[in-house]
């Protein structure tokens, strides 16, 4: 069945309707968090390969100043978050609780921490070629979680013609309201990101999709769109994972992105809301990825908010400047479907970071796991159409071959929909993610 237009409105079938959560943040506008005593940089900040260091212990740098290079075209380079001096290029611990190298800077607490840039480039007078360069000089990967270098995403292969470029703005996450703030506050960067990523990948028209819980930026974009119609906004049903690729294109053109295929297969190519006004703002001055808004919110905080945060700012100075009350909590870096949770107070804030989540008392899910029911609810609300319990079971079976060769599990996107309405409180999404992991495993031994 189309549910294209059901009603009038635009959406896509199956999906879940989580309580939102963001009535208290969602009308905070975005302010400066204090810059911490210390940034911790991991070099692995995308999809891809991390960035190789320039600088050594000691040296003095400049907030915004090149720290880490890019190596190869699959990967971004990382600028200096704060002034001040190099304290050592080290193993850290990760979120997910394993080590990775990161640079630490010692902040210079008499800095006035102006950003570094370069002289003013045009992006109009530049080609598509220099524009996907100019993107990647700025260290952007995308800022709504996925962390794919963006000027990888702009490179369109050459047998493939864009005709609609889609800016997510759905922000579909409970809790998280980072993009509606950055779709009220920054609407001119946004909409000369818009057009960057326009001309970088040689798209007639843009639409940005909003969910129709946000009809104040409908209001507030309006105004500035051109009158020729080349950007658009349009309000889409409000409903979870309508953020993500294939729904959203699904509600907004009523076409499918094939299974195994990229959106550039059906002439469409999409970007955050949050990274093109990141890329609307840098870009023209030369100026590297340092900081993003992220939202603080969750269970006894003083201070919930959106706030501008230092990209490598450690959840301890986070929890600190929110006025966190409580004892203990669960952190998640995210949202709470496909967020990560955060094993240490060191952990730093990345460039896909869009929020910090502190979960007390609302982090009430069971922990016994039952049998499958066969309830089929796992079924009726995957927006993919795949069989999680199915899958579940080949899991359980360790047949992961079988997931992925006849059950489509490489086409999970790991929304959570499944987990979050299972009522035997199967770990279904972490099943899936094991299985892929290994099943990546198994590809490079074959290969090798």
């Amino acid at each position: 069945m189309n549910l294209l237009n059901l009603f009038g409105k635009k959406t896509f079938p199956r999906g879940i309707h989580p309580e939102g959560f963001k009535e208290e943040t969602h009308d905070h506008q975005a302010r400066r968090l204090p810059f911490p005593a210390q940034i911790i940089l991991p070099l692995s900040q995308n999809i891809g390969k991390p960035a190789i260091p320039i600088v050594h212990m000691g040296q003095h740098v400049r907030r915004g100043e090149l720290i880490a290079r890019a190596d190869g075209f699959m990967s971004v380079p990382l600028h200096a978050s704060v002034s001040g001096t190099i304290k050592k290029i080290d193993l850290v611990p990760s979120a997910r609780g394993d080590k990775e190298q990161a640079i630490i800077i010692q902040t210079s607490l008499s800095s006035t921490q102006t950003h570094h840039h370069g002289d003013y480039q045009d992006f109009e007078k530049m080609s598509p070629q220099a524009l996907v360069q100019a993107v990647q000089d700025t260290g952007m990967v995308g800022l709504g979680g996925a962390s794919f270098p963006t000027h990888v995403k702009m490179k369109i292969p050459d047998d493939c013609t864009i005709d609609t470029i889609i800016i997510n703005g759905c922000e579909c996450e409970p809790f998280l309201t980072t993009d509606h703030r950055i779709m009220l506050e920054q609407i001119s960067f946004m909409l000369r990101g818009i057009r960057i990523a326009m001309k970088a990948v040689d798209a007639p028209r843009a639409i940005i999709g909003v969910e129709d819980n946000k009809l104040n930026v409908l209001e507030a974009i309006r105004p500035h769109l051109p009158a020729d119609d080349s950007i658009t906004i349009e309000a889409v049903v409000t409903k979870y994972p309508q953020g993500a690729e294939k729904m959203l294109v699904y509600s907004l053109l009523g076409k499918e992105i094939p299974s195994g295929k990229l959106p550039s297969s059906i002439g469409v190519a999409i970007f955050n809301v949050a990274t093109l006004a990141a890329i609307g703002e840098l870009l023209p001055q030369r100026q590297g990825l340092i900081e993003r808004i992220i939202t603080i919110t969750g269970d006894n905080l003083n201070k919930p908010g959106n706030y501008m945060v230092p990209l490598g700012t450690p959840l301890s100075h986070i929890l600190k400047h929110a006025e966190f009350t409580g004892n203990e909590a669960e952190l998640i870096l995210g949202g709470p479907m496909m967020g990560m949770p955060a094993s240490f107070l060191d952990t730093p804030v990345k460039k896909g970071t869009g929020a910090v989540l502190v979960l007390d008392k609302r982090a009430t899910k069971r922990d016994d796991v039952l049998p499958c029911i066969k309830c089929s609810q796992c079924l009726q609300v995957c927006p993919i159409n795949l069989n999680p319990s199915e899958l579940g079971m080949l899991a359980t079976k360790r047949k992961y071959d079988v997931m992925e060769e006849q059950y489509h599990l490489n086409d999970c996107f790991e929304c959570g929909c499944c987990s979050y309405v299972c009522p035997s409180n199967i770990p279904l999404v972490q099943h899936f993610r094991i299985a892929k992991t290994l099943n990546r495993e198994r590809h490079r031994m074959e290969v090798a």
